[in-house]
Formats: C-alpha cells, sequence, structure tokens
C-alpha cells in the first residue's frame, strides 16, 4: 500500500448541512473549482436527489470540474443510485457513494429493518452502482457504534459486490482516538478482503475529536479521510481538513504519509468557504484562524523574531497566508493591483480586475493605506458576487435620539432608477424596508452582523446579514456588503442577500424536501 492518503472533501455535501449554510449553484461550483486547485482527491459535490438545486449543482461541478474525483451521495436505494449517476456522469472520474446504517439503534428507531434486510439493500445497491461506474464507495453510517461481527459481514459483503472504497464513519462523533483506532484495526483483522478495498474514515466533531480519530485510523491503515474546510458541518462538525493534512505534514516523522494538497492554497480555500456560507472562523482556530501565528506575549514575540521555530512549529507562508502585507494608496495602478492580486492567490479575468481596481481606487480616497487584507475584502465581497439585479445609488440616512430612522434608497435596475423612502426602529432596519418596498421581495432579517475587516479608525467595515424571503420558500441567504461607512456596508449587505434571492429564483432551485442523512 502508498504512503499516500487520499483527501475526500464533503464541504459541499456534509459542509452544507450546517445549521444555517444554503450556497447556491454558482457558489458551489466556485468552491468546487478551489477545491480542485488545491489538490484533493475526491469532492463529494453534494446528494443529487436531495432537491432539483442539489442536482443541478453536483451535475454543473462533474461538467466544469475536471482532473479530480467527483463524487454523489445516495441512499442504498435505486432511485437515490441512479439520480446521483445522472449527476456525475460527466465528470473526468466519478464516484457514487451509497450508504446505509449498520448500528442496532439506527436499525430499530429510524430504519425499522432487520440486520439481514441492511445486509441485502447493502449489496444491491452496491451492485446497482457497479453497473454504471467501477469507483463505487460504502459506507456504513454509525460503524463505530456497530456490532463488530455484523458490521464486518456487511463490509464483507460490499467489498464483494464491487466496493473499492469502504468508509467506516463514526457518525455521532462518540469516539476516542485509542478506541477508534483499535475499531479501524480490528475491521482490517476480521474482513478477509479488506486487502481489495481502500479504508476510508469519516469522523465528526462532537468530542472535539474529529481530526485525532482521523489521525488515529490513519496508524491502523485507514488511507482516505473525509473532512471539510474549515471543519464545517452538521452539529460541531467534521474533520477538519487544513488541520488533518498540516498535522500529517508537520508530524510526517511520526506518520509516514504524504497527501497532494497545495498547501499554499489551504488559506485562500478557508477564506471562500467562510465567505460563501458566512461561517466565521473562530480566531483560536487551528491554522487558519485570527490567531493561529499571532505572538502577542513579550517573551514569544522575541523568541519569534530571533528564531521563528521557537514558537512557530508552521511558516504561515506554507499556508498562503502573507503577514508581511504592501501598503498600496491612491497613486497605485492597474497593474501593481493585478500583480498583488494575482501573489494573493486571486487569478481574475480582465473585466473582474477592472472592477476590483475601480473599489479600490474608491477605497483609496476614503483610506490612506490599503494592505492585503483590503484587497482581500474588496474581491471576496465587491467583485466574485452574484449578478447585481439591483445595484445601490443612492442612501440617505436621517436619525438620532429623538427622531424616527428614515432612510431614502435609490437603486438601479436594467437602467432604470427606483427609489423609496421608509422608517424603521433604526437605520438599518429603515434601510431594509426601504430595499423591500422597491424590490418587492420582504424577508425577515434572521442575522446582523458588523466587524472591522482592518485596522485603524478608517477601518473598513463588514457587514454580514442573513434573511429569510417571506413566504413558502423557508432558504436563508447571507448577503456581505463592505464599506468604511458601516451604514453603507449594511445596505450593501442586505441588497446583496436580496440579489441572491432573485438570482435563485431565477435558477428556480425549489425541489423536494432534503432527504435525512448523517455519514
Amino acid at each position: 500500500m502508498s504512503d499516500r492518503i487520499k483527501i475526500f472533501d464533503t464541504t459541499l455535501r456534509d459542509g452544507e448541512q450546517s445549521p444555517g449554510v444554503s450556497l447556491n449553484t454558482q457558489e458551489k461550483l466556485d468552491i468546487a473549482k478551489q477545491l480542485q486547485k488545491l489538490g484533493v482527491d475526491i469532492i463529494e459535490a453534494g446528494f443529487p436527489i436531495a432537491s432539483v438545486g442539489d442536482f443541478e449543482a453536483v451535475k454543473s461541478i462533474s461538467k466544469n470540474v475536471k482532473g479530480v474525483t467527483i463524487a454523489g451521495l445516495a441512499r442504498a436505494t435505486v432511485k437515490d443510485i441512479d439520480r446521483a449517476w445522472e449527476a456525475v456522469q460527466f465528470a473526468d472520474q466519478a464516484r457514487i457513494h451509497t450508504f446505509i446504517a449498520t448500528s442496532d439503534i439506527h436499525l430499530k428507531h429510524k430504519l425499522k429493518m432487520s440486520r439481514e434486510q441492511v445486509l441485502d439493500a447493502a449489496v444491491a445497491a452496491v451492485k446497482h452502482a457497479k453497473a454504471y461506474t467501477a469507483d463505487i464507495e460504502f459506507s456504513a453510517e454509525d460503524a463505530f457504534r456497530s456490532e463488530m461481527d455484523f458490521l464486518c459481514r456487511v463490509v464483507e459483503a460490499a467489498i464483494s459486490a464491487g466496493a473499492t472504497t469502504i468508509n467506516l464513519p463514526d457518525t455521532v462523533g462518540y469516539a476516542t482516538p485509542f478506541e477508534f483506532g483499535e475499531f479501524i484495526s480490528e475491521v482490517r483483522s476480521k474482513v478477509p478482503n479488506i486487502d481489495q478495498a481502500i479504508i476510508s474514515v469519516h469522523c465528526h466533531n462532537d468530542l472535539g475529536l474529529a481530526v485525532a480519530n482521523s489521525l488515529a485510523a490513519v496508524t491502523n491503515g485507514a488511507y482516505q479521510i473525509e473532512c471539510t474546510v474549515n471543519g464545517i458541518g452538521e452539529r460541531a462538525g467534521n474533520a477538519s481538513l487544513e488541520e488533518v493534512v498540516m498535522a500529517l505534514y508537520t508530524r510526517s516523522r511520526y506518520f509516514e504519509k504524504t497527501t497532494g494538497i497545495k498547501k499554499d492554497e489551504i488559506y485562500r480555500t478557508s477564506r471562500l468557504v467562510r465567505n460563501l456560507t458566512g461561517m466565521r472562523i473562530q480566531p483560536n482556530k487551528a491554522i487558519v484562524g485570527k490567531n493561529a501565528f499571532a505572538h502577542e506575549s513579550g517573551i514569544h514575540q522575541d523568541g519569534v523574531l530571533k528564531e521563528r521555530s521557537t514558537y512557530e512549529i508552521m511558516n504561515p507562508a506554507m499556508i498562503g497566508l502573507t503577514i508581511q502585507n504592501i501598503v498600496l494608496g491612491k497613486h497605485s495602478g492597474r497593474h501593481a493591483i493585478k500583480d498583488r492580486l494575482t501573489e494573493l492567490g486571486y487569478h481574475l479575468s480582465d473585466e473582474e480586475v477592472e472592477k476590483a481596481f475601480l473599489k479600490f481606487k474608491a477605497l483609496a480616497d476614503k483610506k490612506k493605506e490599503i494592505n492585503d487584507e483590503d484587497l482581500a475584502a474588496i474581491v471576496e465581497n465587491e467583485v466574485i458576487t452574484v449578478p447585481e439585479t439591483y445595484k445601490l445609488e443612492y442612501l440617505h440616512i436621517s436619525s438620532g435620539t429623538q427622531m424616527i430612522p428614515t432612510a431614502t434608497i435609490r437603486l438601479a435596475k436594467d437602467g432604470e432608477m427606483l427609489e423609496e423612502a421608509a422608517c424603521g426602529d433604526g437605520p438599518v432596519d429603515a434601510i431594509c424596508k426601504a430595499i423591500d418596498k422597491i424590490t418587492g421581495i420582504t424577508s425577515t432579517l434572521q442575522l446582523y452582523n458588523l466587524q472591522a475587516v482592518t485596522g485603524g479608525k478608517d477601518a473598513l467595515g463588514e457587514a454580514t446579514v442573513k434573511i429569510l424571503p417571506n413566504g413558502g420558500n423557508k432558504k436563508t441567504y447571507l448577503g456581505r456588503g463592505l464599506s468604511t461607512d458601516v451604514i453603507e456596508a449594511s445596505a450593501k449587505a442586505y441588497l446583496n442577500a436580496v440579489n441572491k434571492v432573485v438570482f435563485a429564483l431565477m435558477e428556480d432551485e425549489e425541489g423536494t424536501d432534503r432527504p435525512e442523512v448523517g455519514v
């Protein structure tokens, strides 16, 4: 067996199951393209049977993202497997990932099936999937809590039926590293044909042990780790891709294993997922957190200045994080901006560069110095966006302690200027109501967050909102806005979310209810 560990990324499937996360097709495609740049081996693009939107996203990714295996998830049913194949068939390398639970607690309370029925269903599913593609992954959901002898029977039968990868999940994050390592070792010793398949693990983080359990599995014979960028996912999330990869690299003498991940793309991938999902990263998050390479203690600062290895086991540049920010100003030209954006990992079209440059110039008139964080914020919040059906042209706020907050908004749509005014409980509420009047789309503001992107009194403010459109569709939409004026940033964020609603309506993404899944 090779010393190469396969990285199976499920950010677009299990990661999107994080509460409050909802990505449209274009956003999923953007993440998938970045995952391909990152060098993951397999992208689990989604759960095609879940909805029309999920199906179209997986299909789009399989058509447009090449050089990487694209997997679609399917329950152990003919209907699910057929739908998964319809979506992934266009990929250079297509994988069907089918699953069924094997623990007694799932059999009794969820599936209401006997062990023999589950065994038969697993075999039938693998055989049916095998008629479409040679690359079949079978997952025994809740494997760690399954009775060992029955689990081994199911695994052996699935391999005999044609499964090439066997996934053994800790679905509820119950295991500890020593236990999970022993568990993988025992499966290997008790399944006679296990050498005909790759062992994969999918660990959840309910006890904060997902990465540790995944690494314990590697030391006991697992050769595929299923993980997500920033560790996002249901409940407490999944094993964090960046932590798994950097642990294997930094402690390579111990693990003696490698991955195909391009480590200098880690930070950019983390930011992209953060921005598109709206899930903030805790400052002390390992590898990609704001404080991961920060040193406040005088003793630590002195040590790092003298020799980085005194308090750092990784160089931040290794993951694509540039610490020494350049300073750009209003006299900087397009060429300098384009070169710096390229250095930061943003490969933009000429049109996108021009848009970024104009935003940069507008900011430079308000802010004396512009650094890498400013540039990244401009690109991620102002350039890489959904189509602007409505564009903010004018904003005026009247507010004070002795007056009712009032907002006057002018939006442009297809060259036409639309203007309305509204009162609210505060200036942001008034802005939202005025935009609702113009667009005809009313929504409930579920989340409003405002933070400084950069330092100083002239710092860029980033507003993030989450809205739930009123009506039958229960899907939420995230919006982001950036400005040195926090009121303007708030208006841009709300309008960004409304534009996503308009875009989603044009995409017609409404589908069936999402099936329950917990691999």
